[in-house]
């Protein structure tokens, strides 16, 4: 028969491994709802960027050469001045994060859904930060002034010629992280008339994630 000190030592193994086993469960369950609210708390920050609507409100858009620009009907305004190119594309914010925008980068013609974005050390930064808040609207700006500029040349043609650019928007929330680029395609509707814009149709092609696993 076993001896009073081997029971004793096997009942105290046999707790030790109970009480592991539960702290183990507590810990997985712990980390668990962390997880969960870790999740949670970036959805409530996540911006996500489409085309303005046509019953959202105009916007003026000012550059820092005193040249503006008016956004109305959602539709993308782009214009070359005095051998200046702008652009801008009014945006919505349909998620629940304010949406930090930090560069751009330009396709001539058409870049589809199968085309993916360039590498971020391509973009071009904004010069200043622009944001749109959740659930409402605000715009996107850029202009090309000089002619050696390699996007010049392209995106001059597109405007002279009248075909569509793509344009890669590149954001995030407001503490800089959950990136995310939306991709643009804009093609001319409408031609202005003595110093107005042209007005191009502006739809959203599609959105890759940065910073997480992306779903395609």
């Amino acid at each position: 028969m076993a001896d009073t000190s081997t029971i004793a030592s096997l009942a105290t193994a046999g707790g030790t491994l109970v009480l592991a086993v539960a702290t183990f469960a507590s810990t997985r369950s712990a980390n668990r709802a962390a997880r969960v609210s870790e999740q949670s708390l970036k959805a409530g920050l996540r911006p996500v960027l489409f085309n303005a609507r046509p019953q959202d409100p105009p916007q003026k858009v000012g550059y820092m050469d005193e040249h503006w620009l008016v956004l109305r009907d959602g539709l993308a305004a782009v214009q070359e001045q005095s051998e200046n190119l702008y652009l801008a594309i009014p945006l919505r914010n349909v998620a629940s994060g304010l949406a930090v925008l930090h560069g751009w980068y330009l396709w001539p013609g058409r870049a589809d859904a199968h085309t993916p974005p360039p590498p971020l050390e391509r973009f071009r930064m904004q010069t200043r930060d622009l944001y749109v808040p959740a659930g409402d609207v605000s715009f996107w700006q850029a202009a090309i002034r000089e002619p050696d500029d390699p996007l010049y040349g392209p995106l001059r043609e597109a405007i002279r010629a009248r075909t569509g650019v793509s344009i890669d928007l590149l954001y995030g929330d407001h503490e800089g992280g959950q990136r995310t680029v939306t991709r643009f395609y804009v093609s001319p509707r409408q031609q202005g008339q003595g110093d107005e814009p042209d007005l191009w149709m502006c739809v959203t092609v599609l959105h890759r994630n940065i910073d997480r696993a992306d779903p395609r």
